[in-house]
């Protein structure tokens, strides 16, 4: 195993991860990988017991040993899903059915590897020894071999409606995940998601674009299009976190982690359902796209619908239910043939693989 002693040792390791997951560096171009730090929201802490001081700008200013290690823990994870993005996408390289799509995916995949340079800016040069370490094995663990820090992570990307929908949903669940950290009582963490979320609007603009090009296409099926969708929303509502966590209240108490609508609230925190009140905006807002999109399926055909949150939940009080895409409660019997007809399919992958031979699956963008 390597040793990481400096952020120069980090780099020659990235490099040596982009090799060794076989991603084509000439395909990045002149793009620069660099430390990105944004003005702050406020230079004082905006939430939890600390309100009011100075953020912090050192590890030596946090209080206590459990915050410094609840902060470590948040950006951890936040790296990882940053890498695993890549290894889950980067297969699509070859099969982009326009140049314009094979640049967008290469864009999403170099603004990722950037994110997670940017996590691991901060562990080596903020958290010693043990942040070193923990920078390395964000470049040691594998999506593909299933040992990513979260479930989704894992999940096989395994063609362009699969990313479509992906970059849709997941994105846009980080989309959350790095406004709530933007408030961060640690001022160089906050500063970087806040120069993070610039970039994460480009990957859902991809992903609503791509859907809307598919609808008006009308090559691929509704049916499985709605397939898809249950994947990855029933996946996405996992990446909110367990239900009643005292993780996200610790993380608000120490002003670590706010919420989504943090100054728009208009209230107090709830500090037990802070998971499920954000988890509910996003439910709300992918709502919102979803009917969007219902407007280009032709009349006559079943409109997509959001899958119901107790359905193919792998965290939280529904992990192992057999609850129905519209929330009934099955039988074990017929939980297991409704997932497979609700659910992507060996099958339908296949009837992608023939619709996608003809790059007329996908409406041409139109460019200015």
């Amino acid at each position: 195993m390597k040793k990481i002693s400096t952020f120069e040792d980090w780099v020659d390791y990235f490099h040596s991860w982009q090799k060794d997951i076989g991603y084509d560096q000439a395909l990045l171009g002149d793009y620069k990988f660099e430390t990105k730090l944004s003005d702050l929201h406020s230079n004082e802490i905006e939430f939890g017991d600390f309100k009011g001081q100075q953020k912090w700008q050192r590890i030596t200013q946090i209080p206590n040993q459990s915050i410094r290690d609840a902060l470590m823990n948040l950006i951890i994870y936040q790296g990882d899903t940053e890498f695993a993005s890549v290894e889950q996408q980067k297969n699509l390289l070859d099969t982009a059915p326009t140049e314009y799509d094979k640049k967008a995916l290469t864009r999403v995949n170099s603004e990722e590897m950037r994110h997670g340079w940017q996590m691991c800016y901060l562990l080596v040069n903020y958290f010693g020894d043990s942040g070193k370490l923990e920078a390395r094995k964000l470049l040691e663990r594998r999506a593909f071999r299933g040992d990513r820090l979260l479930g989704s992570f894992n999940a096989p990307v395994n063609n362009w409606l699969d990313f479509f929908t992906y970059t849709e949903f997941v994105d846009r669940d980080g989309k959350y995940q790095l406004t709530m950290l933007s408030h961060s009582s640690f001022a160089p963490l906050a500063q970087s998601v806040i120069a993070m979320l610039k970039e994460e609007h480009f990957h859902m603009f991809t992903g609503h674009t791509g859907l809307t090009r598919i609808l008006r296409a009308q090559k691929i099926p509704v049916p499985i299009v709605q397939k898809y969708f249950n994947k990855w929303l029933s996946t996405a509502y996992d990446l909110f976190g367990t239900d009643h966590s005292s993780s996200a209240h610790w993380a608000y108490t120490w002003g670590l982690k706010g919420r989504y609508n943090e100054h728009e609230a208009g209230v107090d925190a709830d500090k037990a359902k802070l998971n499920d009140l954000s988890r509910e905006l996003y439910m709300k807002e992918s709502q919102q796209l979803i009917d969007q999109l219902n407007q280009l399926v032709p009349a006559g055909q079943a409109k997509i619908k959001t899958p119901d949150l107790k359905f193919n939940r792998s965290i939280g009080e529904h992990v192992g239910k057999t609850y129905s895409v519209t929330g009934e409660l099955l039988s074990p019997e017929d939980y297991k043939k409704h997932r497979e007809e609700t659910l992507p399919t060996a099958e339908d992958e296949k009837v992608l693989a023939d619709i996608m031979k003809n790059k007329d699956w996908v409406a041409q963008i139109q460019l200015n």
